[in-house]
């Protein structure tokens, strides 16, 4: 079963912060789409190196890790940032993605792009359609990198979309963990490489758990990090961001101060006491629920459980939705999976009527 990209309806919930300098900047609850922070988060901008968030997970989603490839002459096209692989060289894909992220090297983006897709435009057409998938209305890829291109054109989005994006990559285990990945270490047929992400907060402060530099003089500084603490997952982008590094801090130290996760579902005791579709089986989530909330609002959740009616359903397939909100915001939809009970599979028909009707 495909993974459905749902449309929440989004709670905004502005908090007063120190001067931040960031033209454009959100602060996003990477479990529940809350908003912390916002400013000018649907305004167009050049997004410079954060590019190469969309270029991982897309290169992640269609490659393979342990391919090999070797450097051919689309390497001659990078400049700014790079790795300095050369031609001839052989590199995996897993390999140029760390020095994609970690160093932002754009000769590595140039050669996954040609690797995955065949030239930088087909790439550019799977990072675009990644887009639309996830709901990205307001942005638009024409390279791997996130250099302007000589005639003119650059990559486009928003804080809100590159937030977004994120929220939908580090759903993926293979982009958390390179994302994260402070130093790495590889050896080609040609030479050895040591990289140091540039992303100076995740050496600095535990609670970072990844991030991506970028710059261009005419995007200027843009940055995407992420952070976790007490069941707090965030997100923040900055664009235009001078001080975005202590713009980051600034806005972490205030929500993880201000805001606290209460458990709103537990996976070890999950049941549904209305249950009546499903009630011979057993019903479950996959992880815990946490939903950030200030003091006020504690009192302020409810839960709507929805089960579909299924009568050819398997084991682990999603029959219902537990719905969150806060007062009237929906701010999260969970998934409800069945185990269908073993017994019950090797009883007649017969006696599983009268299971159902309680005999």
């Amino acid at each position: 079963m495909k993974k459905l990209i749902l449309s929440l309806v989004l709670l905004v919930l502005p908090i007063k912060v120190s001067a931040i300098t960031a033209s454009s900047a959100i602060v996003m609850d990477l479990n529940s789409n809350r908003i912390f922070y916002e400013n000018n988060i649907h305004e167009q901008r050049l997004i410079a190196s954060i590019t190469k968030i969309m270029t991982a997970i897309v290169a992640i989603e269609y490659g393979n890790l342990d391919d090999i490839y070797e450097v051919d002459d689309e390497v001659l096209d990078a400049y700014g940032s790079a790795i300095y692989i050369e031609m001839g060289e052989k590199l995996t894909l897993k390999d140029l993605l760390y020095g994609l992220m970690l160093r932002s090297g754009n000769d590595a983006a140039v050669v996954i792009a040609k690797n995955i897709a065949g030239s930088m435009e087909a790439f550019a057409m799977l990072m675009n359609e990644t887009a639309s998938k996830i709901g990205m209305n307001d942005s638009y890829f024409y390279n791997a990198h996130g250099l302007e291109e000589d005639d003119g054109t650059a990559n486009l989005s928003t804080a809100y979309d590159m937030a977004l994006l994120t929220k939908y990559a580090m759903e993926n285990e293979t982009f958390r963990e390179i994302f994260a990945t402070k130093n790495y270490s590889v050896k080609t047929n040609k030479k050895s490489y040591s990289w140091t992400n540039k992303n100076r907060l995740l050496h600095e402060y535990d609670f970072i758990t990844g991030g991506k530099t970028g710059f261009t003089k005419k995007a200027r500084r843009t940055l995407v990090t992420t952070a976790s603490s007490n069941n707090i997952d965030l997100v923040i982008v900055t664009l235009n961001d001078p001080n975005d590094f202590e713009d980051h801090l600034t806005l972490y130290t205030e929500i993880f101060k201000k805001y606290e996760a209460i458990k709103v579902l537990d996976k070890k005791n999950f049941k549904i006491k209305e249950d009546t579709e499903y009630k011979n089986d057993t019903l479950y989530i996959k992880d815990d629920v946490y939903i950030p909330v200030l003091k006020e609002e504690k009192n302020s959740i409810s839960i709507k459980y929805e089960l579909f009616k299924n009568n050819n359903y398997m084991n682990g397939d999603v029959v219902g939705t537990a719905k969150i909100y806060i007062k009237e915001e929906l701010v999260k939809e969970v998934n409800i999976y069945v185990d269908k009970n073993k017994e019950l599979e090797n009883l007649s028909w017969w006696d599983k009527l009268l299971r159902w009707l309680g005999w």
